[in-house]
């Protein structure tokens, strides 16, 4: 399916304070469906503030719209958002398999129920198209952790997003399980939804972002790629790094 480049997430001045402390100030992006944003960044620099935002989970001054690119914001309340975050707490000897996780996650449906034939034959439809579907009956704790960031992939995606968000899906990802993931991410990017990375990963981030979000408590660079990389802010950010991704 192509991106049908209809819809689009705007933010503008977008600000998160915190008792007497500003934790982001007057951020604002534009993205449409079918685009990656990566939004990169300092630790400390607002990243996880931008994405508790997103997800609704803080308040926060300023606008944030899903809407078409008339600017009208669409019929739901809200836009339908899919996160994968950078890593869950899990007990490594819970009983709880991959598909009780994806139901409790996803349906209404008690999980101390036995499963409906059809409900977890759908469930293992769509674990197959992330390369995850064997993984159904075995307990969560006991996946790696290229394993756990897929079937969390599939879980975000059930039903399918207006908006993706990915906070540092990959770390702690061996290097096999790091293709795969991206391999799943490149085809999402054809599909109609906003993807939105929070990432390390700088020589990806070059590579295949659309957009780039250089975050330092406010915007400090936004644009393509080269223009991003290209900046002084990026040179005063990421200075360390410069080599690797040029």
């Amino acid at each position: 399916m192509k991106p049908c480049g209809l819809h689009c997430l705007q933010m503008e001045h977008i600000t998160v304070r915190r008792d007497d402390v500003t934790l982001i100030e007057d951020v604002g992006l534009h993205v449409h469906c079918g685009e990656m944003l990566a939004i990169i960044g300092r630790n400390g620099a607002g990243k996880s503030t931008l994405l508790k935002t997103i997800l609704g989970e803080i308040p926060h001054e300023g606008t944030l719209v899903f809407s078409g690119h008339d600017g009208k914001a669409i019929r739901r309340a809200a836009p339908r958002i899919g996160y994968v975050p950078q890593a869950l707490q899990l007990d490594k000897d819970s009983p709880a398999t991959v598909y009780d996780m994806a139901m409790a996650l996803t349906s209404r449906y008690p999980i101390f129920l036995p499963p409906r034939r059809r409900q977890k034959q759908a469930l293992a439809e769509h674990l197959q198209r992330f390369d995850v579907a064997h993984l159904i009956d075995r307990p969560v704790g006991r996946l790696s952790g290229g394993e756990l960031q897929r079937v969390m992939l599939a879980v975000a995606t059930t039903p399918k997003p207006d908006v993706l968000v990915l906070d540092e899906p990959v770390s702690g990802v061996d290097r096999a399980g790091l293709q795969a993931f991206y391999e799943q991410i490149d085809q999402l990017r054809q599909e109609d939804m906003v993807l939105l990375l929070v990432s390390h990963d700088l020589p990806y981030v070059k590579e295949k972002a659309d957009k780039v979000l250089l975050l330092d408590r406010t915007v400090r660079a936004y644009g393509t790629p080269e223009e991003v990389f290209s900046s002084e802010a990026f040179a005063d950010a990421f200075a360390y790094q410069r080599e690797g991704v040029r």
